[in-house]
């Protein structure tokens, strides 16, 4: 197996373990089968994410697979909502996350290796070119997309990668990403996007209207948080995209295809 990059463990154990998540994080814990990761995040009151994880089922709890920089973080914050819970909350060094066969599916997307949390020597080898597999994938990240309470879940699709139940018990944050839901017409959006002048900062444009700005790219493939209602305009205007003054495309999936008609046509009621 290969280490993913920049990855680190924590191990909550315990019999009030999953009782913890279930009314902290944005994902469900019902019916969470041993050895199957889900996608999730704990939220600040506002709304925003504090960090988003891979949360894997074992048989004594959950260890989550979070990025490297912000697991201490979340590590104070779940022992801080803790409270008098019988459940035991740990960073484990000694593990990492990996890819490879054996591994749980990634549930941001079939396309994306499978990953496992195994011992840190049975994974020494890093795993190349991650980045480019995740962009690829449409998959934004904590630490190369965004960083603490820059962006609300829908803005990096967290809702499309089955990262928030919205029918579950209550959660931190949840009142705003509730509200957001039910507005049904969400304007942000991480899209791929493709060109020559795509880099990490550059701003996305059609002619004079500002649509966003590229969050990371790797040779010409990239991600951008997008103004959806700005690009739905701009698709009706006919104006092309450009990145960093050069032509650019942005990857029309079906979900972004749906979102778009539906922002049309309310700008047309």
């Amino acid at each position: 197996m290969h280490r993913l990059p920049s990855r680190s463990i924590l191990v909550l154990s315990g019999p009030d373990a999953l009782a913890l998540l279930e009314r902290t994080v944005t994902h469900t814990v019902a019916d969470w089968a041993q050895g199957e990761a889900r996608y999730g995040a704990l939220l600040t009151p506002q709304g925003k994410i504090i960090a988003d994880y891979i949360a894997h089922r074992t048989a004594e709890g959950v260890q989550i697979d979070v990025h490297a920089e912000a697991a201490e973080d979340l590590l104070k914050r779940l022992k801080m909502f803790r409270l008098r819970s019988a459940v035991e909350i740990e960073r484990d060094e000694g593990l990492v996350s990996a890819a490879g066969p054996a591994g749980a599916l990634d549930p941001r997307g079939a396309v994306l290796p499978r990953r496992a949390i195994v011992p840190a020597s049975e994974a020494a080898e890093p795993l190349p070119g991650w980045d480019a597999l995740a962009i690829a994938a449409g998959v934004p990240e904590w630490g190369r997309d965004y960083r603490t309470a820059e962006v609300f879940p829908t803005d990096i699709n967290m809702d499309l990668m089955g990262g928030i139940d919205y029918k579950k018990g209550c959660f931190v944050g949840q009142e705003v990403a509730s509200r957001m839901k039910r507005k049904a017409l969400i304007r942000k959006r991480t899209v791929r996007a493709r060109g020559t002048g795509l880099a990490p900062g550059a701003e996305v444009r059609a002619g004079e209207s500002l649509l966003g700005t590229v969050t990371s790219a790797v040779e010409g493939d990239g991600l951008a948080l997008l103004r959806t209602d700005r690009f739905a305009k701009a698709g009706q205007a006919g104006e092309p995209v450009t990145v960093g003054g050069a032509p650019a495309e942005i990857d029309r999936a079906p979900w972004l295809a749906a979102e778009l008609k539906a922002l049309t046509e309310a700008a047309d009621e």
